[in-house]
């Protein structure tokens, strides 16, 4: 640096500004940056969007393949039934509430996923991890954490056979 650039006088001038390479990164060039990451970012997002728009405009409305659960028979009034539906991971729970009144939900409580049972004095499913409380009836929470109701799973009986059908989408 030659003794004419110093902006000051002075001897111990220390300041660690480069006035030539202040200059690399001007509005135009941040402006290219912007949209530069713009563009990484909504490229990033398609898949997410993709998803989310598929399930807003019910672009996921796939049938569930119909699966055998049990024999009417199999099921006394009061109790319940472990299955899994629609897929060997999902735990499910058929409870038949009356003579021909049954109900299934998946039993994966909304609360943290603790598994729901039934509870036939109470005549409610209890998630234990917590104390949450879901009605019978509807699958909606009556007590402690959960918020959501139950997933429920659409049920046909057919010549004294019940049939999972399909899994009810959660809605607001």
């Amino acid at each position: 640096m030659t003794e004419q650039n110093k902006p000051y006088e002075e001897d111990n001038y220390t300041h660690n500004i480069h006035r030539n390479r202040e200059r690399t990164l001007d509005r135009r060039g941040f402006m290219k940056t912007m949209v530069g990451a713009a563009g990484v970012f909504a490229v990033s997002s398609l898949p997410w969007g993709g998803v989310a728009a598929r399930e807003l405009w019910n672009f996921a409305d796939d049938e569930d393949e119909r699966q055998k659960i049990a024999n009417v028979t199999d099921v006394p009034v009061g109790e319940s039934f472990d299955f899994t539906y629609p897929t060997e991971h999902d735990s499910a729970l058929l409870i038949r509430l009356a003579e021909n009144d049954y109900v299934a939900y998946q039993n994966a409580c909304t609360h943290l996923q603790c598994p729901v049972f039934w509870e036939k004095e109470s005549w409610e499913m209890i998630c234990p991890c917590h104390h949450g409380y879901f009605s019978a009836e509807t699958g909606e929470p009556t007590g402690g954490p959960p918020r959501r109701p139950l997933p429920e799973i659409e049920l046909q009986v057919q010549d004294g056979t019940i049939y999972a059908v399909k899994v009810k989408r959660y809605e607001a």
